[in-house]
């Protein structure tokens, strides 16, 4: 049992990742839950974490990971000043699925492939398998599962080997992570930003540029609404 505050700042950390791939910070969440100051974040956290829904991840700043939902998990959570929406997971910000799903509902998805996180690799071509994803990822639309290939997205918590879950379209709002295929040929798994008439996209790591193309350069095939990890 959870007590209303923890609730909140559940459903707040797993709904700010699902649409932008990052966990929230700690002021962000202060200000969701109209707390006075950091302290009780910590304690909410470590009792989430004790409680087994939430996992640190180790050795990076702002890691956090949802491990599971509480049953009734479309009640109670805090708005904030941007738009929160307690009753839904909206994925990359559209139209998605209650998260009250059972959490052993799962739909299979295609596996397309590889997909870069640093330069860009071949476009993806073909399903080579189908994988159980749970519900509470997922939301109204086609999905597909991408595997990730290369650090480029290290600081939004997306590693090496990770799957992810995207949500198929073409088209997404400034700031969401999507699936980009470049000239046509190559694709990517970037955070989309529009400057002008350009279009940016943009890694969450240091080390690499972002790289600016025309507005005809660059085709959106869907926007990140989910991520599995494998743990060996």
């Amino acid at each position: 049992m959870l007590t209303r505050k923890q609730h909140e700042l559940l459903m707040f950390i797993h709904e700010r990742i699902q649409e932008t791939g990052v966990s929230p910070s700690f002021d962000e969440m202060k200000e969701a839950l109209d707390l006075a100051s950091k302290s009780g974040i910590h304690r909410l956290i470590t009792a989430l974490e004790e409680r087994g829904f939430i996992r640190r991840l180790a050795h990076r700043a702002r890691a956090l990971e949802v491990t599971k939902l509480p049953e009734q998990a479309t009640a109670g959570a805090p708005r904030g000043r941007a738009g929160f929406k307690p009753d839904v997971i909206e994925g990359g910000g559209g139209l998605s699925a209650p998260v009250s799903a059972p959490a052993n509902d799962t739909r299979e998805l295609p596996l397309l492939g590889k997909i870069a996180a640093g330069t860009p690799i071949a476009a993806i071509q073909h399903e080579q398998d189908r994988l159980p994803v749970p519900e509470s990822l997922l939301g109204k639309g086609d999905h597909y599962l991408l595997e990730i290939e290369g650090d480029s997205m290290i600081e939004a918590g997306i590693l090496n080997g990770d799957l992810v879950v995207i949500r198929r379209g073409d088209t997404a709002n400034n700031g969401e992570i999507v699936v980009a295929l470049v000239e046509g040929e190559e694709a990517t798994l970037k955070r989309l930003r529009r400057k002008g008439a350009s279009i940016a996209l943009e890694p969450a790591n240091r080390l690499y540029e972002t790289r600016i193309f025309g507005p005809d350069q660059v085709q959106v095939q869907g926007r990140l609404v989910g991520l599995m990890r494998r743990y060996h």
